[in-house]
């Protein structure tokens, strides 16, 4: 016989915390840049080749993230299709998190979108309910930013995740000690934060179909079956608060970019390639200060019609040194210029970082190679950091800084895409 959920349930603490969701948070923040564009189906990602993000209304006629671009054109003509502006995201992340700040102190950046909150104690000193206090934060996201948010308030952080995804676009849920069954018996297990499709599958076998039934099984069971993180997801689905807000800002990246845009636009190869040479240089900049490796490379070239071309490059093993990447972009450069386009922009997106002390090695001394320039890399960066930067830089970028010294290039923002 299955035992009550509701008998289950123990809230062992009498948190409550916040979880905020942007809801098509990028295509939103272009909303919000150009209303124009409300209420039309709208994708971003033009510049990578593939949509990144999409608006409801693009959901709805069938578009998904991921779909090539090419493909999208001929499907779906009428869909506007935009480049990220990596930049502005991160503007408007952090005016967003910074209204969630003006109520709660602890306040954890989890995402470019997404939040958690600690509201416990706030309601005598701010003289308003925990749902007032999140529908007054979404008030102000709305009527200052122009964005539309879900939120959801639980005892933990993954029944506030649950709530936050119950309703969207715009929801605002609220899980207690008293609704939990229902809402649980009602999730499936996959949809549970940090419940990958593996994890999802075995489950399934189990049958274990709901987080209801996850929550179901003793804790023995638990332990005999799963690792440590799902032991604390189960207690988290119990309604023990076990995962702490981490207040300290997010300052990794996992995806950095990095433009440059130039006046007139021009064809000339070795300009071009010295442009992305200085892109790449300056991104891996970035990512060695983060400790961070690459294991692909994304680059565009933007023409004076402001169409893209891209192309996407698998690195042989992760690695932030240019000398590596700077070959392997010549290569590709030669299948993406075409003589006769006037070109404005190039642009570089390191992706999918991981941390460079777990980076694994190849089969064929690619790593080793790598590492020695990374070794030599991190010594010019000492004598910048003293001195300033490109005090040292490599022979390909030459001419793209020449350029800029005879004031034929203009600086485009960073663009910095954070902990996606």
């Amino acid at each position: 016989m299955k035992k009550s959920l509701k008998s289950k349930l123990k809230l062992k603490t009498s948190k409550t915390i916040l979880h905020m969701d942007g809801d098509a948070f990028f295509v939103g923040v272009e909303m919000a840049k150009n209303p124009k564009l409300l209420g039309k189906a709208v994708v971003t990602g033009e510049e990578r080749g593939i949509v990144s993000a999409l608006s409801y209304e693009a959901k709805a006629l069938g578009v998904v993230r991921g779909m090539p671009i090419f493909r999208l054109k001929k499907e779906f003509p009428n869909v506007i299709i935009l480049p990220g502006d990596y930049a502005s995201y991160a503007k408007y992340s952090g005016m967003m998190f910074d209204i969630v700040r003006r109520y709660a102190d602890d306040v954890e950046e989890y995402s470019i979108d997404e939040c958690f909150a600690d509201l416990t104690g706030l309601e005598p000193p701010l003289k308003m309910t925990y749902k007032q206090i999140a529908e007054r934060i979404k008030k102000e996201i709305n009527d200052e930013l122009h964005l539309s948010v879900s939120v959801g308030l639980a005892p933990t952080k993954v029944l506030a995740k649950v709530a936050s995804k119950w309703e969207k676009p715009n929801g605002m849920t609220v899980i207690d000690k008293k609704s939990a069954p229902d809402f649980l018996d009602r999730t499936s297990v996959e949809k549970i934060w940090g419940i990958g499709p593996k994890t999802a599958e075995f489950l399934k076998t189990r049958f274990i179909k709901t987080a209801g039934d996850f929550v179901r099984k003793d804790i023995d069971w638990v332990r005999r079956n799963l690792s440590k993180p799902y032991e604390i997801i189960w207690r988290e689905l119990q309604g023990e608060y076990i995962m702490e807000i981490d207040p300290v800002p997010k300052t990794i990246y996992s995806s950095i970019q990095k433009t440059r845009s130039f006046h007139p636009s021009t064809n000339d190869k070795i300009f071009l390639l010295s442009q992305l040479s200085k892109n790449i240089e300056e991104a891996c900049r970035k990512a060695r200060h983060y400790k961070l490796v690459p294991k692909k490379v994304s680059l565009f070239l933007k023409d004076k019609d402001f169409k893209f071309t891209n192309c996407l490059i698998p690195l042989p093993s992760p690695t932030n040194a240019p000398e590596i990447i700077i070959p392997l972009a010549e290569a590709k450069f030669k299948e993406m210029h075409t003589k006769g386009i006037l070109y404005r922009t190039t642009g570089v997106t390191l992706q999918e970082l991981i941390s460079d002390s777990v980076s694994q090695g190849d089969l064929f001394g690619g790593s080793e190679k790598a590492n020695k320039f990374e070794i030599i890399h991190k010594q010019i960066d000492s004598l910048e950091e003293k001195f300033g930067k490109r005090v040292i830089y490599l022979g390909s970028t030459h001419e793209a800084l020449k350029k800029k010294e005879k004031g034929t290039d203009a600086d485009d923002l960073d663009r910095d895409l954070l902990f996606l």
